[in-house]
C-alpha cells in the first residue's frame, strides 16, 4: 500500500531524513521507533505531503505521489493524526471532526455516517461533541485527533506519537483503539516512543536513528533484539 524509496528530506543544510526506504503492506501495523530528533515526524509529513521530498519517491498503491499536494493525498486514502494532536481548540469536537471529512463535505450521507462511526468508536467524544476542543483532557484530545483522521475513511492511517504526554491508563486506551482499528482491516503506520507497546502491536517495525533506518524486522524480533532492549526498552 505504501512504499518509500530512498527518501531524503532537508531543512536548509540539515538533512533530517537520509535516504530512507520502507514499505507498509495492506492490513499491516508497521511501527517506527527512535529517539527524539531521529526524523520520525519528518518522515510521516513527507508521506502525506506536508514536507517536500528532496530525493527519492513516495508510492501509494504503486503510484508515484512524491509531488502530489497534501490535500490530494487524502483523496488517495491517506490520513495523519499529527504529533501534539493539533486539534483546533476554539472549535467544538463536532466541528473538528467535520474538518476531518472536508474532502467529502458535499456528501452529507457519508459525513453523517462517519460522525456516527467515530462517536460509536469513542463514546466520550459523543458526550462532549458540543464542547470546545481546548477544554478536553489530553487523552480526549488524542482520541479526537485520531477520530478526525478517520473521518475521511482512509485506507492508510499514520499515527504520530499518539501516547505523548498521556497517563498510563489513557495510553492503554489508545493502544486498545489501535488494536481495534487493526482488527477492522485498517493499515497503520505508527511512530511511537513507547517502544514496548508499539512493538507489541506491530506486525513489522523499523528503527530510525539520525535519519537512517538501522534495524528492521517483525515486532517480536525487535522486542527481543539486545540493541533495541538496551536503547529503547530500558533493559540490558
Amino acid at each position: 500500500m505504501l512504499k518509500i524509496e530512498s527518501v531524503k528530506v532537508s531543512y536548509g543544510a540539515i538533512e533530517a531524513v537520509k535516504g530512507v526506504s520502507l514499505e507498509v503492506r495492506a492490513g499491516e501495523v508497521v511501527t517506527i521507533i527512535g529517539a527524539n530528533g531521529a526524523g520520525k515526524s519528518t518522515l510521516l509529513k513527507s508521506i502525506v505531503g506536508l514536507e517536500p521530498v528532496a530525493e527519492g519517491r513516495v508510492l501509494i498503491d504503486g503510484n508515484d505521489c512524491t509531488h502530489v499536494p497534501a490535500h490530494k493525498r487524502v483523496g488517495l486514502g491517506v490520513a495523519l493524526s499529527p504529533e501534539g494532536r493539533g486539534v483546533f481548540p476554539d472549535q467544538t469536537v463536532r466541528e473538528n471532526l467535520l474538518l476531518g471529512a472536508y474532502s467529502r463535505r458535499n456528501d452529507k450521507a457519508f459525513v453523517e455516517a462517519a460522525l456516527e462511526r467515530e462517536f460509536a468508536r469513542f463514546p466520550r467524544l459523543k458526550e462532549r461533541q458540543d464542547q470546545p476542543s481546548g477544554t478536553l483532557s489530553g487523552g480526549e484530545q488524542q482520541m479526537l485527533a485520531i477520530a478526525r483522521a478517520l473521518m475521511s475513511e482512509p485506507r492508510l492511517l499514520l499515527l504520530d506519537e499518539p501516547s505523548l504526554g498521556l497517563a498510563p491508563l489513557i495510553i492503554k486506551d489508545i493502544f486498545d483503539a489501535i488494536r481495534q482499528l487493526r482488527r477492522s482491516g485498517l493499515t497503520i503506520l505508527l511512530v511511537e516512543q513507547m517502544a514496548k507497546q508499539a512493538l507489541g502491536v506491530a506486525d513489522r517495525a523499523y528503527v530510525l536513528e539520525t535519519g537512517c533506518i538501522t534495524l528492521e524486522g517483525s515486532g517480536r524480533e525487535l522486542l527481543d533484539n539486545p540493541k533495541v532492549k538496551s536503547a529503547y526498552l530500558g533493559s540490558h
